[in-house]
């Protein structure tokens, strides 16, 4: 194969790859706490698709390799809920939360009861506080989250607050090795755990909105377009040029 057939589909390769990772950050752009996802690439240089005589430097072919993906950890924006179970964090830490059969994390805050009166996430998911799951009471009203995440009540008739927990914010020493796990669950991969998050703090009745720019992505996704049709149109001319070699070579007399 020639070798600017080489170079250009392995460009249209790492669009596609990049236009996977696009296509992912425009659909969660309104996932509560999603973090977007960009592509990496760098130049890969090999021999030329032929191995011949000519040796030197200049016979180094350069491609394009997809290196992979890295996560934009920066905050989102909040979005006032006035929901007193709907919490937020600001700074890096993570909602702990009890699935799958253990502890996973979460940057969405979008609380609610269950039957039992459990706090849980938006998929049934219990939210765990530093004493485990957080239960409150049927009589329980005037619900208050400080920053530090303790969780106060009032209950029945009483006059004073009543805890009820305090959110266990998990903190890490790098988010971006955290593993996605799907449905806005991280498990915490390679990533070391910190023994406390007291950079971030709580906000009650906001969420997290998704950090995606939904401006810059679709202008992305049009820019790759854009490339992988051109790229399409040259390899398409290098073909129709060596066609055209080879009819012309057929006619010449032996």
């Amino acid at each position: 194969m020639q070798n600017a057939l080489l170079i250009g589909l392995s460009r249209q390769m790492t669009l596609e790859r990049q236009m996977d990772v696009i296509a992912n950050n425009v659909a969660n752009a309104n996932t509560n706490g999603f973090k977007a996802d960009h592509s990496l690439f760098e130049e890969y240089l090999n021999s030329n698709a032929r191995e011949d005589n000519f040796i030197g430097a200049d016979r180094r072919v350069s491609y394009v390799q997809d290196r992979g993906t890295y996560r934009d950890i920066g905050q989102g924006p909040m979005e006032p809920t006035n929901n007193p179970l709907d919490m937020a964090i600001d700074g890096n830490a993570y909602f702990a939360v009890q699935a799958n059969g253990g502890e996973m994390f979460t940057r969405d805050g979008k609380f609610s009861l269950n039957s039992t009166g459990q706090l849980v996430t938006p998929d049934g998911n219990l939210v765990l506080g530093t004493g485990g799951p957080i239960t409150f009471q049927p009589t329980d009203h005037d619900i208050n989250v400080a920053p530090d995440g303790t969780i106060t009540v009032l209950e029945g008739t009483a006059k004073t607050d009543s805890i009820r927990g305090k959110i266990r914010m998990a903190a890490f020493d790098d988010p971006t090795k955290l593993t996605k796990l799907g449905a806005n669950l991280y498990a915490a991969g390679s990533a070391t755990l910190q023994p406390d998050a007291k950079s971030s703090s709580v906000r009650q009745g906001y969420v997290e909105k998704s950090n995606v720019n939904s401006v810059g992505e679709m202008t992305r996704m049009v820019e790759v377009m854009r490339s992988y049709t051109a790229i399409a149109n040259l390899l398409q001319q290098q073909s129709d040029l060596h066609k055209s070699a080879i009819e012309k070579l057929a006619d010449v007399p032996a």
